[in-house]
């Protein structure tokens, strides 16, 4: 479905954002794996990709810094000679109850996870306007729906994120553009592995689904979202948690 697209994956080593970009090269497309700091995972699944066929490309950016952001969109511009698929998955955490949070440990999680999907948006928008189509897939969280104790400033970000989707959504549009939002609710990553498991237990007893998520849950979404069968499916936030905010 997606043949000759370029998507680029912000976080793409690990996690969702790996995931994502499985699918999305199995469904045809040239991916750009992005990554901070997990360069062996980033290059392990670039040699995946290519192994089945595809075009991969692996980049190290900080996507908080707006100049590496920047740097990230035009790799892959200069790589596959278009973009037309972003997908905002970068994100990080630093959990903490209100009175022991640091005020850095905030900025930094505003920073990456806010901010970052900002600054590949702002990049990637020319591109995509000059084309006259794209799709923007941002990940954001249950989290930003309806918080969370201990995490003020990732529920901030994530919250942030859906206004952003909505503002892009209707900035955008006219040119061919989509924007959506995944909010996804426990699936399971690196994130989530920490997790006592008497904490997992009580997880799973809240979903109605009986099951925390897995990564391709939501990689299906983004494979959905980025192709023409999406089309008319903008400005939206589409959950994958298995009924746990109904």
């Amino acid at each position: 479905m997606l043949k000759g697209k370029c998507a680029v994956v912000t976080g793409g080593g690990r996690g969702i954002g790996k995931a994502i970009a499985m699918k999305l090269a199995q469904q045809g497309a040239n991916i750009v794996v992005n990554y901070r700091n997990s360069e062996k995972e980033a290059e392990e699944l670039v040699n995946t990709i290519e192994n089945m066929g595809g075009a991969a490309l692996a980049v190290k950016a900080d996507v908080s810094n707006f100049h590496e952001a920047e740097t990230l969109i035009k790799s892959a511009q200069e790589k596959f000679g278009r973009v037309d698929i972003l997908v905002n998955n970068a994100g990080i955490t630093k959990d903490n109850l209100i009175l022991r949070m640091k005020e850095e440990d905030f900025d930094k999680v505003i920073s990456v996870n806010l901010k970052g999907c900002f600054n590949c948006i702002k990049h990637v928008s020319s591109i995509m306007l000059r084309q006259k189509s794209g799709r923007i897939i941002n990940i954001s969280s249950v989290i930003g729906l309806v918080g969370n104790a201990g995490q003020a400033n990732y529920a901030a970000s994530k919250a942030g994120i859906l206004g952003i989707t909505k503002s892009m959504a209707k900035e955008l549009g006219s040119r061919g553009i989509t924007v959506n939002a995944i909010a996804p609710g426990y699936i399971e990553t690196d994130m989530t592995e920490v997790l006592p498991q008497k904490v997992k237990d009580a997880i799973v007893e809240s979903v109605p689904l009986k099951r925390i998520g897995k990564a391709e849950d939501v990689a299906e979404l983004a494979a959905f979202l980025a192709s023409d069968s999406a089309s008319y499916i903008t400005g939206q936030v589409i959950n994958v948690d298995g009924g746990m905010v109904v």
